[in-house]
């Protein structure tokens, strides 16, 4: 029996939490560049009550995106898809970053917008980041809102020798993440679909445990107790946001980006955490 189907690209903490809020008496398949992750997360959700299929795919790759798509449309109509894959500063080198976080997102918004059902929905989980780089020109926003996908990452503005560094590409990334997410969202609601994005801050999974607990911990420490809610946030606080976000309750909602991050990026830009902007840069 055909069911409604939920799509999570990327299966970590913050995916899952979201996941296991929307996905209930729907098939949700399970992706992620690592192949042993989706099917690790898939059986355990599938222990908890969820109807669940897993395969590889990488954010980066259309083919690998197509796959997805058609893997999903084998038990029903796409409603929800949650992109919560991607690369960090620490984790990858800037052209990397670019072709995962910055093209890969815009490809996905694009491919799953053509099949989306009528009332469907998408979150992507952006960053932070993205609120701290300074402002770019109305001329730079729409390159990035509204460039063919395929031409992105021949922009001048993301050539390799004009990002600074892994950080200014990162937030290049997730800044087009959100002008992305406006600009497919007048293409989604041709169908009465939707589609938001969420920047969350300091969320405590592994990779943030082992930062706080790495070298490099005493900065995340003064972050978040510089930060007005004096505390990092949880996975289930972000799938708390993804699942109003995704529900009848939030059907004005379009286009828009919902930043959660105990207030850093205020401290950031207008409080104690300003120190941040001339020892890190933008």
């Amino acid at each position: 029996m055909k069911k409604d189907v939920v799509v999570l690209i990327g299966a970590g903490l913050i995916g899952v939490a979201c996941a296991r809020r929307v996905s209930a008496g729907k098939h949700l398949v399970v992706a992620d560049l690592n192949e042993a992750t989706a099917k690790s997360v898939a059986k355990d959700l599938y222990n908890a009550g969820f109807e669940t299929s897993s395969l590889q795919a990488d954010l980066s790759s259309r083919e690998s995106i197509l796959s997805v798509i058609k893997e999903a449309q084998k038990y029903g109509n796409i409603t929800n898809v949650i992109n919560a894959a991607g690369v960090s500063p620490s984790q990858a080198p800037i052209k990397k970053i670019l072709e995962v976080d910055l093209y890969g997102t815009s490809m996905l918004l694009e491919e799953f917008g053509k099949v989306i059902s009528e009332g469907g929905s998408c979150i992507v989980i952006s960053s932070q980041s993205g609120h701290r780089l300074g402002a770019l020109t109305q001329e730079e926003n729409e390159l990035l809102a509204l460039t063919p996908t395929d031409e992105l990452l021949k922009l001048d503005m993301l050539k390799e020798e004009n990002v600074k560094n892994t950080l200014t590409a990162y937030q290049l990334a997730k800044r087009c993440n959100v002008l992305r997410v406006a600009s497919e969202a007048v293409k989604w609601g041709k169908k009465v679909a939707r589609v938001n994005s969420i920047s969350p801050g300091i969320i405590i999974t592994p990779l943030a445990n082992d930062e706080l607990n790495g070298p490099r911990g005493d900065n995340y420490r003064k972050m978040l107790e510089s930060a007005p809610a004096k505390r990092a946030g949880t996975p289930d606080e972000v799938g708390d946001l993804c699942e109003y976000l995704m529900s009848s309750r939030a059907k004005f909602i379009t286009g828009a980006d919902f930043l959660i991050d105990g207030g850093a990026t205020a401290s950031y830009w207008y409080g104690d955490l300003s120190y941040m902007r001339n020892t890190m840069g933008n």
